[in-house]
């Protein structure tokens, strides 16, 4: 979870049994050559990725190549011929952006498949699209 996402999360409803990995447990079991890197163990074992919501600010992250948080870190180093999807969700004006517009075709240029976002009411409290799609319709796809 990157840190502005945790705005989102309610940690007391998730599992026990699972993990929530942030930023700062990005280098936590690092201390010399040779030990794990937590975002090379990630991109090892999954098999799917899903960034699920694609914040503006992570999409640009991404078509800039950059990697400044475990995040975006997973995403550097992640295997391309495994399936890669994102589910934006941000107002109605940045999703309209030609900047967004540029970033999404630098994404599907690597092959990363979006789930287009959707017209309701957003967390800012516009009507828009830009709401990131129902997690049944992400699951589904």
């Amino acid at each position: 979870a990157t840190s502005s996402s945790l705005h989102f999360i309610d940690r007391t409803t998730i599992p026990k049994d699972v993990i929530l990995y942030t930023d700062e447990d990005e280098w936590s079991s690092w201390k010399k050559l040779g030990d794990s890197v937590l975002h090379i163990e990630l991109r090892k074992w999954a098999d799917i990725m899903v960034i699920a919501p694609l914040s503006a600010n992570t999409l640009g992250k991404i078509a800039g190549g950059l990697c400044d948080n475990l995040l975006t870190c997973i995403v550097r180093a992640w295997d391309y011929s495994k399936p890669f999807f994102v589910a934006p969700a941000m107002n109605t004006f940045m999703w309209n952006n030609p900047f967004t517009e540029r970033h999404l075709i630098t994404i599907d240029e690597l092959g990363i498949s979006l789930i287009p976002p959707v017209t309701k009411r957003l967390a800012c409290g516009d009507y828009g699209n830009g709401a990131m799609a129902e997690p049944s319709t992400i699951y589904s796809t």
